[in-house]
């Protein structure tokens, strides 16, 4: 259990789950061929955990003195596993991830494509140790890198099973996992500055320049509540046009419940939180709009079908 709790693996389980819903409650679905056979896209899955567990793993290392100020509870670090294990279990994971990247690129016919997993396990280890100490830059590699884990399903299961016939179908295919990459993003992004007001007081005491520490509580609050605005005409946008123009009524309501409404709410509680409990809680309704935002696309999928 240690060790599970050195790798986030709730994170992780929900990296996953994004990554199973994409593939066998959307694109099985569209009776379409895709480059990967199931325990090839199992590997994909795993590697994706692998690689992200080691970046938690780095991450756990070189945040021990600020969590014990932020969150004492969920030091690791020096505790129940000492600092050389955990290098060892990081390198570990990130060999394995990145050799399984390796042998799927070879299997699509794709040997370059090996590159993606070492770019993406190097920012995790510089954003650990460097990037997160920029104010801003850190919290947007932590969100394009949530967005990668869905992007690299129609890189590495569409892409290659792309052919003439069928370019317009994938493009569309491809161009709707993008789509929900950007809503991971936006949403990862203003969850990852909500976070910095949660751990304002041991990223201070540790020198880190977050926009909480730059210009305070109050006004960060106010601008995540701000940008969460983008994300909200989006979706609002996007509900029209694909849903509503769609005859989707099953899907449309949907969206407004489980995610538009938690996403207003997020807006104007912003404006009043004050305490770490209320963040903490505004971070945990994020996450839960990515959720049921991810999980959108087996409503949407269903809903086509039963009005088809």
């Amino acid at each position: 259990m240690k060790y599970l709790k050195l790798i986030r693996y709730q994170n992780l389980l929900m990296l996953a789950f994004m990554q199973v819903i994409f593939r066998y409650a959307f694109l099985k679905g569209q009776n379409i061929p895709l480059a990967l056979s199931d325990w090839q896209y199992a590997l994909l899955v795993l590697s994706t955990v692998l690689i992200a567990g080691a970046g938690y793993v780095i991450n756990n290392i070189f945040d021990t003195e600020t969590d014990q100020i932020n969150k004492p509870q969920d030091v690791i670090i020096g505790k129940t596993v000492s600092e050389s294990l955990g290098y060892n279990i990081y390198i570990v994971l990130n060999i394995t991830g990145v050799g399984i990247g390796f042998y799927l690129s070879n299997v699509i016919q794709r040997p370059g494509f090996a590159t993606i997993f070492i770019l993406i396990a190097s920012m995790l280890y510089f954003y650990s140790t460097t990037l997160k100490q920029i104010m801003v830059l850190g919290n947007l590699v932590v969100a394009f890198l949530l967005a990668m884990s869905v992007i690299i399903i129609g890189i590495f299961d569409i892409f290659p099973a792309t052919i003439a016939e069928n370019k317009a179908q994938m493009t569309s295919l491809f161009s709707i996992l993008t789509d929900y990459a950007i809503f991971a993003f936006m949403i990862n992004f203003i969850r990852e500055i909500i976070k910095d007001i949660e751990d304002v007081n041991g990223d201070y005491n540790q020198g880190m320049n977050t926009l909480p520490i730059a210009i305070g509580i109050s006004r960060t609050a106010k601008i995540a509540s701000v940008l969460s605005i983008i994300p909200f005409i989006s979706l609002l946008l996007y509900i029209k046009n694909y849903l509503v123009e769609n005859g989707l009524f099953i899907a449309t309501l949907y969206a407004f419940v489980l995610v538009l409404a938690p996403l207003l709410y997020f807006i104007i509680k912003t404006f009043t939180a004050k305490s770490k409990k209320e963040f903490n809680h505004l971070s945990t309704v994020l996450k839960l709009i990515l959720l049921f935002g991810v999980l959108s696309i087996v409503v949407i999928t269903l809903n086509i079908h039963y009005n088809a």
